[in-house]
């Protein structure tokens, strides 16, 4: 019995670690491929292994949410949008970091300094309290609830976030279709 279950837990380090890892690399390439579909291809990737480490932690519907939706809907939307924007040449970075770049090292630097805090918590056995989780916690019926009646507003404001993006994404793509008057004709 030992021995099946020390298996067991061996296998799901082992899932948890190769996973750990896909997605570390995968959001690393995210960031660093120059091509957008490329970047998109890899966020699928990262998807797909943040459902695995949500399976590790027996949150089914999660890992089938990120699938489904992100992974699926949500990332077919922004493959179509860069299909249909097409590639765009970007200036080179010239001069001193910008604001987005300052916010993006203080944001980095903040989830930094809360990783620590955790983990030190931890350590020190601070994080020791339990609480008491019924049996509906993260089914779809309780999560459903949870959205259309303390959560509805976000709910709506975040569907209207993402027509919107996809407005945006036809507009900007119908713009780039447009050929320049002053460009000889082929």
């Amino acid at each position: 019995m030992i021995a099946a279950y020390s298996a067991g837990g061996a296998l799901v380090w082992i899932v948890w670690v190769v996973a750990g890892f896909a997605c570390l690399a995968s959001g690393v390439a995210v960031v660093s491929f120059s091509n957008p579909f490329y970047s998109a291809l890899a966020l699928i990737g990262n998807l797909g292994s943040l459902a695995v480490l949500y399976l590790l932690l027996s949150a089914e519907f999660v890992a089938a949410a990120q699938v489904l939706v992100y992974a699926g809907a949500v990332m077919v939307m922004f493959v179509f949008v860069i299909a249909y924007v097409g590639p765009r040449v970007e200036t080179p970075w010239a001069g001193a970091p910008g604001w987005q770049t300052i916010a993006a090292v203080l944001a980095a630097g903040a989830i930094f300094l809360e990783i620590v805090v955790v983990i030190g918590l931890k350590a020190s056995n601070s994080l020791l309290h339990s609480e008491h989780v019924n049996r509906t916690f993260g089914t779809p019926g309780w999560i459903g609830r949870l959205f259309l009646t303390d959560h509805l507003l976000a709910f709506e404001i975040t569907s209207i976030v993402l027509l919107i993006a996809a407005v945006g994404g036809v507009v900007l793509g119908s713009h780039a279709r447009r050929r320049d008057p002053n460009e000889a004709s082929a």
